[in-house]
């Protein structure tokens, strides 16, 4: 009997190893994550799996976020480091990573010498005041971004926001929110193996070379560039998935209408800066005057058969930027000051969209309003950028004059809302060229018209300056400030970011851009009370588990001595 009972024993303890056993074994065989968080904030969308998965060699991450740094920024940093973690298990070990503090190094020289080399590769610093327990302050240099190298290529990253529309706290999340895009982003940048190739039109007066040279430079990360005067030529755009016209100044003769419509039909996207009306800013900036003209660029047709209009006429608004204006008398020393200027409406871009969520104030000069001509079914429409809610219309031609900042200013008069400034059409296209003599516009007789459009995009800007980047000629070359840039206030505002979203959307980037709908729900903890009730929440999380341990182990033996008193 002992000897079955000892055997069942042996047996049940070989079982249970057995089991544990298989258990790890499957566990390991078998990984499962569950996110519970109700933002989905520990989920990998579908694309970045696809990326990572992809990946055939190591891609290092330095992340030069380290050291002794507001709560804020710990809080970035282990987002940061918790989303490099997961990447590491789809990757296959494909991610390696390590964490840097710049600032490490005691000797000034040394750590001056970090912080260049770490600028010149392109991350961007930032100074953050840290208050400490005793009420003072300290400022400290950031690099909150990360160096990714992939074989002999490098890129990086900037995780910060800084729209000057939120509070740190909101800068911070929704910086926060985007760590999946930027990393994803930069590995694709890094990893993709055939470039897109994208035209800048020529030839019509657009911006040149150096105009569009900021965002021509951000753009060439990712796609090949090119500049194209069509001249007639039916097949010149076919090596392109996506063509931009940039503020044209001259009118289009009908054949390149007709390469430009048929490439659409064919598939093509068209981004279209458009400036219905021609401002000369030299004559305002040496006379104090001008005049807003016409600009006829004889598309007007071809933009109303594709389903917009343009329409002739400058948005003024109350949401505007300021310029410099010379405030002394006649004789006195020259004094400038600043001066609402409201024909450069800031555009607030809606976060209903992948492609403008999250941005900065986008700056515009002289921007008209568009409508939309619903007339074809096939196609859909959806306006990126608006006017405020208190902007009014001035129809051209008529005289725009720095005089005009002295005049008080009437709201009442400020009376339109949300005025269209960019819309995204998607849809099948009617060529504008339908029922026309077509003679003399194809130089191949095997060349095949299309009066429809597969499926496919364009969008329609009806400001020129939103790509422009301002460029100053000196005796020592040309210098192009950043897209964007205000030199007057300093300030950087969503220009660039919008317009490379735009170009990403068009060339079938969206499945990346929806990365950007990522929604993290801010919890910012209200800081005086935290200040108020400190001392009681501190006292409540170290005395309270005492307490209860203390009476769990008195109700133990209680418990005991009256059982075994029986």
């Amino acid at each position: 009997m002992k000897k079955k009972l000892k055997n069942q024993n042996i047996i049940h303890l070989l079982s249970t190893l057995v089991i544990i056993v298989l258990i790890n074994y499957l566990s390991s065989a078998l990984f499962l994550r569950l996110d519970l968080t109700s933002d989905n904030r520990y989920t990998l969308t579908k694309t970045t799996k696809q990326i990572l998965d992809s990946l055939d060699d190591i891609v290092y991450i330095q992340l030069f976020l380290d050291g002794d740094m507001p709560v804020g920024f710990k809080r970035m940093q282990k987002s940061i480091k918790e989303m490099i973690d997961e990447f590491k298990l789809i990757a296959n070990d494909n991610i390696e990573y390590e964490i840097i503090n710049p600032s490490a190094s005691d000797d000034k020289g040394k750590r001056a010498a970090i912080y260049r080399d770490i600028y010149q590769r392109g991350l961007n610093p930032t100074n953050v005041h840290d208050k400490d327990n005793e009420g003072g302050t300290s400022q400290k240099l950031l690099f909150p971004g990360a160096i990714i190298t992939y074989g002999e290529k490098e890129t990086s990253v900037n995780f910060l926001k800084n729209n000057s529309g939120f509070s740190a706290e909101q800068n911070l999340n929704n910086s926060i929110q985007s760590i999946e895009y930027k990393l994803i982003d930069a590995i694709r940048r890094l990893t993709v193996k055939k470039k897109q190739r994208i035209a800048f039109i020529e030839g019509h007066g657009e911006l040149d070379e150096y105009e569009v040279g900021d965002i021509t430079k951000s753009l060439s990360k990712y796609y090949l560039i090119d500049r194209v005067n069509i001249k007639g030529h039916n097949t010149i755009l076919n090596p392109y998935s996506t063509i931009i016209i940039a503020k044209p100044q001259n009118s289009f003769p009908e054949k390149d209408k007709f390469v430009i419509d048929q490439y659409i039909m064919n598939g093509g996207k068209v981004i279209w800066f458009i400036d219905p009306i021609k401002v000369s800013m030299d004559s305002l900036s040496t006379g104090s005057s001008t005049f807003a003209l016409i600009n006829d660029l004889n598309i007007n047709d071809q933009l109303f058969r594709y389903g917009v209009r343009i329409n002739p006429k400058i948005i003024q608004d109350i949401q505007c930027s300021i310029i410099p204006i010379n405030t002394a008398l006649a004789g006195e020393k020259t004094k400038f000051s600043p001066a609402s200027w409201l024909y450069s409406p800031l555009i607030m871009p809606p976060a209903n969209n992948n492609i403008t969520k999250d941005l900065n104030l986008i700056k515009s000069n002289f921007a008209s309003n568009i409508d939309i001509i619903k007339s074809n079914k096939d196609v859909k429409y959806k306006i990126l950028l608006s006017s405020s809610q208190n902007s009014k219309l001035t129809s051209a031609p008529f005289l725009v004059s720095l005089e005009q900042i002295n005049n008080k200013l009437n709201p009442s008069e400020f009376n339109s809302s949300n005025l269209p400034i960019a819309v995204l059409l998607e849809g099948k296209f009617e060529s504008v060229f339908k029922n026309r003599m077509l003679n003399t516009f194809i130089d191949n007789k095997s060349y095949i018209y299309k009066e429809k459009s597969i499926d496919t995009k364009m969008i329609v800007i009806s400001d020129g300056d939103i790509i422009r980047n301002e460029v100053r000629r000196r005796a020592d070359g040309i210098l192009i400030s950043p897209l964007g840039l205000d030199r007057y206030t300093k300030q950087t505002f969503g220009n660039k970011e919008f317009v490379m979203n735009v170009v990403h959307y068009m060339t079938n980037e969206a499945e990346l851009l929806k990365l950007r709908s990522k929604n993290i729900k801010l919890r910012v903890l209200n800081k005086s009370k935290v200040k108020q009730e400190r001392l009681k929440w501190q006292l409540i999380n170290i005395i309270l588990p005492i307490l209860i341990i203390i009476l769990f182990g008195i109700i133990i033996s209680r418990w005991r001595k009256i059982k075994y008193s029986k």
